[in-house]
């Protein structure tokens, strides 16, 4: 029987239906530091997700990236307020994309 190495934060449910699949696993409990950095390479694997996604798969793909957002601001504390707040302190001051400007460049 081959395995496949995944070695990556997978949701709650993944062994549940691994399981009910017939096949054999093996998960382990991250660590603090674990967790932090899986949840960060996570957002990292959904955000690609995101970006190569179809338009039909759209909606499902933006959906995990913000499951996993969501994972980042439980575990360092953070309000969902606080991060809408500050999106808005950011558009207020730097605007938003709806011009759909592109700059070219610039003289620094």
């Amino acid at each position: 029987m081959n395995k496949t190495y995944y070695n990556k934060l997978v949701r709650d449910s993944i062994p549940e239906i691994i399981k009910n699949k017939g096949s054999q696993f093996e998960i382990q409990e991250m660590s603090d530091e674990e967790y932090r950095g899986a949840l960060r390479e996570k957002l990292l694997e959904e955000a690609k997700e995101v970006f190569e996604a179809e338009s039909d798969n759209l909606v499902t793909e933006l959906a995990d990236l913000y499951e996993v957002i969501d994972a980042l601001m439980e575990f360092y504390d953070i309000d969902r307020n606080l991060v809408l707040k500050q999106q808005n302190i950011r558009k207020i001051e730097r605007g938003g994309f709806t011009k759909r400007i592109k700059l070219i460049w610039t003289n620094s």
